[in-house]
């Protein structure tokens, strides 16, 4: 579980990058809708930072070549990206918002932590 801030820190609309524990993974974090979502920092085609991207509801564009993800299911929906981002459980405990990063089990799919209370 890792500590990513205060939800009055994180407006409606934005977005911020947190590392999740090791040098090579980072996860962006958005409030949108009402709601906050994590997925993989890194758009799956190529090397760019999706919490730099444009947030439209539930999507987020890269800001490299316009691949767009939904938040929801890392999925994207357009080309260039053709593989999904990996999604991650996010938390709200005491107004804190913390991110539960997902783990690759043996099969490659995507395995979360169970969170003591989840924000939808």
């Amino acid at each position: 579980m890792i500590p990513v801030c205060r939800i009055e820190d994180l407006p409606e609309g934005e977005s911020l990058r947190v590392e999740a524990g090791d040098a090579t993974a980072t996860i962006a974090v958005f409030h949108t809708d009402g709601a906050f979502y994590a997925i993989d920092d890194t758009c799956s085609h190529q090397d760019a930072s999706l919490s730099e991207g444009w947030l439209e509801g539930c999507y987020v564009e890269c800001p490299l070549h316009a691949a767009l993800f939904d938040l929801r299911s890392g999925e994207p929906t357009c080309l260039p990206a053709r593989k999904p981002v990996r999604t991650h459980a996010v938390t709200v405990v005491d107004g804190m918002l913390y991110v539960h990063p997902a783990v690759r089990t043996v099969t490659g799919e995507p395995v979360h932590a169970a969170p003591e209370e989840a924000v939808a």
